[in-house]
């Protein structure tokens, strides 16, 4: 296990021009059953998942059901834990769409999308990932300006976890060339302009060469739920922690 911030940050520098697949090894072989990867079955993830297919068959898979995701979404995770026979858990909020209308008023991710995300997807993956020792990410410094720097190993200021995000150097056309070489399948709403996909509520298509992030909270100035970038609320206390 790691023990320092110090070990940590030789690890980025070991890891930075590492394959994926090795990357992934390591933390297997160093973590064994309290290392776990979250997904939103995007692609990055989703070739995540098939290389852990030949390294670590039973690593646990996490993922936030927001109560708010598209369809598609719903049929592609369905298909993927079929295929691959994942150790898929649906993480859900505490509260219900209908509770927290009833608590914070009616269509919340308008007025204050940042506590809707606080609600639906900080609070309840702090949660599930309480016990774990390391978790594994799909972000990539192509995705947007805020994740230019994201390590490929680093701690995880809120959970004090290790967080490990294998794909850092890749960019969206190596993802892309592997998803196609491997056959494997994606959300049907990349192909319809959508090159991120969260929460139907808060992602729209958009024209093409927009940007990776963009549809995402459209006509904000927000890019990042807060899961990976710390998103602050002032203010803001929950109501179910009450």
């Amino acid at each position: 296990m790691i023990s320092s911030l110090s070990k940590v940050n030789q690890l980025a520098q070991r890891f930075e021009t590492a394959s994926p697949q090795d990357i992934l090894s390591w933390a297997s072989e160093t973590y064994g059953e309290t290392l776990a990867i979250v997904t939103s079955f995007q692609i990055t993830g989703i070739a995540a998942l098939h290389m852990l297919q030949h390294i670590a068959t039973k690593t646990p898979v996490l993922t936030l059901d927001t109560g708010f995701l598209f369809p598609e979404t719903i049929e592609l995770m369905n298909e993927l834990e079929a295929r691959f026979d994942l150790r898929l858990e649906r993480i859900k909020p505490r509260q219900s769409p209908r509770q927290q209308a009833r608590d914070y008023g009616d269509r919340l991710w308008e007025r204050n999308p940042d506590r809707c995300c606080h609600i639906r997807k900080t609070i309840p993956l702090r949660d599930a990932l309480t016990g774990y020792g390391a978790w594994i990410a799909g972000l990539r410094r192509d995705q947007a300006p805020s994740r230019a720097n994201t390590p490929v190993v680093s701690r995880d200021s809120r959970t004090g976890l290790v967080k490990i995000a294998p794909f850092a150097n890749w960019t969206e056309d190596m993802v892309w060339s592997y998803i196609r070489a491997h056959d494997l399948p994606h959300n049907p709403l990349h192909d319809i302009g959508y090159p991120s996909i969260g929460c139907w509520t808060c992602t729209k298509a958009v024209a093409p060469a927009t940007g990776k992030r963009a549809g995402r909270w459209s006509n904000r100035a927000k890019s990042e739920c807060g899961i990976h970038i710390e998103v602050v609320d002032e203010g803001f206390k929950v109501a179910q922690h009450a």
